[in-house]
């Protein structure tokens, strides 16, 4: 049977990326089942499209499917955050180094004028907000694919990239972060523009490295800020 197809696309691939939208921005929250009946009601998605976004957000890691429980949200817990920025900061290191060498002046020029949109961006929110678009305006995806190893394009643009997203989101609000995430970025360009590809990754590392740690310590905070359940002891007290 052929797809139907709208200007944007396949209606699994609109429905996919109304879905993947929801759950980076929290919409759908971490852990909650998907309804495929509550889906298509709160979205507007008929349920042979439906199923087949969830599919590809399965792809994505953003969904994850239980045996006998239905599918979920994706739980970002601090175990996986830390596997996740760790593979990151690896990888986007040498997307960097790799870039210095194989990105040509107008790519270089290019990423100078995307980060003073971005600048724009966070002038705008008075610095509270730092929140990069999917794909062209998102300086870490632009890196990626200059560093025309394809290995690494399939996974920091391709099969990690939204998971990747989900995570950078959390940070993308953090008012510590967008300034010096920003200045960060341009150290970075300037790096590639030297075509120094050893700083440009240790840049890039010490950039996401950081992030981490804003993260990390985010989650400590939530977690110290959660009610403690108190627990009584069966034990008389002695008199």
């Amino acid at each position: 049977m052929l797809a139907l197809h709208t200007p944007e696309g396949t209606l699994a691939d609109v429905a996919s990326t109304k879905l993947t939208q929801a759950i980076i921005t929290g919409e759908l929250l971490q852990g909650q089942k998907l309804n495929e009946s509550d889906l298509a009601e709160r979205y507007g998605i008929g349920r042979g499209p439906l199923r087949e976004a969830l599919r590809q957000l399965e792809g994505m890691r953003l969904v994850k499917r239980i045996p006998h429980a239905g599918a979920r949200v994706v739980t970002l817990d601090r175990e996986m955050m830390a596997d996740l920025y760790a593979v990151r900061e690896a990888l986007e290191g040498m997307a960097c180094r790799t870039a210095a060498l194989r990105m040509t002046d107008a790519e270089i020029d290019t990423l100078r004028l995307l980060l003073e949109k971005h600048a724009e961006q966070i002038e705008a929110t008075d610095g509270q907000v730092y929140i990069q678009s999917e794909g062209d305006f998102d300086f870490h995806y632009q890196i990626a694919l200059s560093s025309r190893n394809q290995m690494l394009i399939d996974l920091l643009a391709g099969e990690l990239y939204q998971l990747l997203r989900m995570c950078r989101y959390r940070t993308s609000r953090l008012s510590s972060r967008t300034r010096p995430a920003l200045q960060q970025h341009r150290h970075i360009v300037d790096a590639l523009t030297a075509r120094d590809g050893e700083l440009a990754e240790i840049l890039m590392r010490r950039h996401i490295s950081g992030a981490w740690k804003s993260i990390s310590e985010m989650m400590d905070e939530e977690h110290d800020s959660k009610p403690k359940l108190i627990t009584r002891s069966k034990t008389a007290p002695s008199s």
